[in-house]
């Protein structure tokens, strides 16, 4: 009788094994074998990290072994399992893989196919065919869409993140609690005996060191030294956290009256400020998107205030950026005064941490929640609900929506939600983020996406005129690498531009990203569907470049950036000041974060920039999704591209004061999943 020896691996993450009853049914082209019950005498089978193997006996012959069934039945307790793959060795000596990597729970089934990548085309056995459709029958049932607030990108249908379906939820719930984070992230920076002073001002700028982590030579500690220099304001619009709101200012705007006599003493060639705008020497950075946003209400005892300001900012001859105008609100008048570098200088630096406290707003909602967690939550619904595991794009962008789902289920339940953590020290809480997304979409577009032309439209893509602007710099050597490995990936499995157009998994997933995440909203340029490789490419490398890098560029120096709390406050007790020449430096301690306030934001700042335990970085692809050799030489070469690009990036950074490594490779994970 044909025997068949079957191999099972156990995941290694916490509670992956289990001791349920587990059978397995071999279905060939000639037909399909009794159940087995996979077990081992006096032997404990499936505990966690485990690889496994059992002989398994058939009566008769089953031809092509086309699909593989697991059961799980009660033993004692309910456990699920992780099962990360099978391998089955035939009577004739060859070996297939089927991978999984997915949970059983409960009383569950699962039926695998074998590893190599298929587009619908190549299936013209019923029964795979038919396989094929029940799965994305029965994903469709479990990833359904939403709407969190009118106007958002839709989202995952569930309330809570245990109401996701398992493959999708944290190994460990605990590690993704925000509250319990932050709580820990003030216990461990010392700052937990503040937490609940809020009102309580602090009494200089020096006060707030009390809450300051110092660890030598961090950038933290280099922000804290020199945040009033004009020339570290306007580095970090290149280099910061938020590094994507400058663009070159081709006209100076109307509601913006700055006049070359204003400015005279910042400009270096002799020029009018005219001019200046003429040679492209005059950068913009417009926070009008806050222009009537209502601040935080939530707490009677305290008054937040928000400004929507305008700051004009200028390319010195040493081509260094630095502030020279600064208007507070949108609408010029007496009682909005231009504040200038020449003005005295509590005025000029209030004005500037009205800047600071402006784009980490928007840094926060927009270019943060919006721009990386919201639009990849909705590529990865998208994926789960349209493209089978057979599918190589669902192989290919699996690793990059790796618990994006999940955070943000998280976020919705304990961050953004109404009397949630972000009310807590934010002016944009209690509501003021959700006006925000909802203006925000109308900007949202796939160019806006596509990293070289989001460069390019911000009059940012000369390097030789704008030299120290190191996000761009890296992020296209990232675009690139990825772009490059799409191609490779697109030409094993399309043959032709037809291919790719005839695909109506690939259209769905594009379509359903179009309809539920862009709402269907024409103005928004992403595509309804996709008819050559070179588009497909371009595509795929927006999902995977957001997930990645994009989130890596504005997520992980939030700490760096946002620590030393003049540099980014999360809130303003006062309003915007309205004349010259009153500011003192009482007024603007009073102006900034009581002491709760600013502990929460530390608290939030630390354990937002922190990595997960395990985190899977750039080119890591440790779930064997494909097994085809050309997939993994594409990886391989994808892999060496990025490594060469970390030796550029460390070389770069040598001897900086402050290195910018926030795209370097080995520091982008591969997901949006904190």
């Amino acid at each position: 009788m044909p025997s068949y020896t079957v191999t099972v691996a156990t995941g290694s993450q916490w509670f992956a094994g289990t001791d349920d009853y587990i059978y397995l049914s071999l279905v060939g082209s000639s037909g399909c074998s009794e159940k087995h019950l996979l077990d081992k005498p006096f032997y404990n089978d499936f505990e966690r990290g485990a690889v496994d193997s059992y002989d398994v006996t058939v009566d008769e012959e089953l031809g092509d072994i086309q699909l593989i069934k697991i059961e799980k039945r009660k033993y004692w307790l309910h456990d699920d399992w992780y099962l990360k793959y099978i391998t089955v060795k035939t009577p004739c000596g060859d070996y297939i893989e089927f991978p999984c990597y997915r949970w059983i729970s409960g009383e569950g089934e699962i039926v695998l196919r074998d590893g190599r990548a298929k587009l619908a085309c190549d299936d013209q056995i019923h029964i795979l065919k038919q396989h094929r459709r029940k799965e994305l029958e029965t994903r469709q049932k479990q990833y359904r869409w939403m709407e969190w607030n009118p106007g958002f990108p839709l989202s995952i249908d569930a309330k809570c993140h245990k109401d996701l379906p398992r493959d999708i939820q944290f190994d460990s719930e605990k590690g993704v609690d925000f509250v319990l984070n932050y709580s820990k992230a003030m216990e461990n920076l010392f700052i937990n005996r503040f937490m609940h002073m809020f009102q309580s001002s602090w009494s200089d700028f020096a006060d707030f060191e009390k809450i300051f982590v110092r660890i030598s030579n961090t950038i933290s500690e280099r922000v804290m030294n020199h945040w009033q220099e004009d020339l570290m304001f306007g580095y970090q619009f290149l280099n910061g956290c938020n590094p994507v709101m400058i663009q070159r200012c081709l006209k100076l705007p109307d509601n913006l009256p700055v006049t070359t006599e204003m400015v005279e003493c910042s400009l270096e060639r002799q020029l009018t400020l005219e001019q200046e705008v003429e040679q492209g020497n005059i950068f913009i950075v417009d926070f009008k998107l806050l222009d009537g946003i209502d601040a935080n209400k939530t707490d009677p005892c305290t008054l937040q205030f928000l400004a929507a300001p305008i700051c004009l900012l200028y390319k010195n001859l040493a081509n260094k950026i630095v502030p020279i105008a600064i208007q507070l609100n949108q609408v010029p008048g007496e009682e909005n005064p231009i504040f200038l570098p020449s003005d005295a200088k509590y005025d000029w630096l209030l004005a500037k941490i009205w800047v600071r406290s402006s784009d980490f707003h928007i840094h926060q909602t927009i270019t943060h929640l919006l721009r990386t967690h919201l639009v990849s939550e909705v590529f990865g619904i998208a994926m789960y609900r349209q493209l089978p595991a057979v599918h190589p794009i669902f192989k290919l962008l699996v690793a990059h929506v790796r618990f994006t789902i999940a955070i943000n289920t998280k976020a919705r339940e304990q961050l953004i939600c109404e009397y949630g953590l972000f009310d807590k020290a934010n002016a944009t809480g209690g509501g003021g983020h959700v006006q925000m997304v909802q203006r925000a979409m109308q900007d949202l577009t796939y160019t806006s996406l596509c990293f070289p032309e989001a460069i390019k439209a911000r009059g940012m893509d000369n390097t030789e005129d704008i030299p120290y602007y190191f996000y761009r710099d890296d992020g296209l050597l990232v675009w690139e690498a990825i772009k490059t490995f799409m191609a490779e990936v697109v030409d094993i499995y399309y043959k032709s531009d037809q291919v790719v157009e005839e695909d109506q998994e690939l259209q769905d997933f594009v379509k359903d990203v179009y309809m539920y995440g862009m709402r269907g909203k024409k103005a928004s340029g992403f595509p309804k569907c996709i008819k050559t490789k070179e588009k497909l490419c371009e595509y795929l490398t927006v999902v995977i470049f957001t997930a990645s890098a994009q989130h890596a560029a504005v997520n992980f120096g939030q700490y760096d950036w946002c620590s030393w709390i003049p540099n980014a406050p999360p809130t303003m007790r006062a309003p915007p000041p309205t004349a010259k020449g009153v500011v003192t430096i009482e007024q603007i301690v009073d102006t900034l974060p009581d002491r709760g306030r600013s502990c929460w934001h530390l608290g939030a700042v630390w354990a937002l920039s922190q990595f997960q335990d395990n985190e899977l970085f750039l080119g890591m692809y440790p779930e064997e999704h494909f097994i085809e050799k050309p997939v993994k030489e594409a990886m391989a070469r994808f892999r060496k591209n990025l490594d060469s690009i970390v030796s550029v990036i460390a070389e770069r950074n040598k001897n900086k004061k402050l290195p910018y490594y926030y795209l370097s490779p080995d520091r982008i994970p591969n997901s949006v999943a904190i």
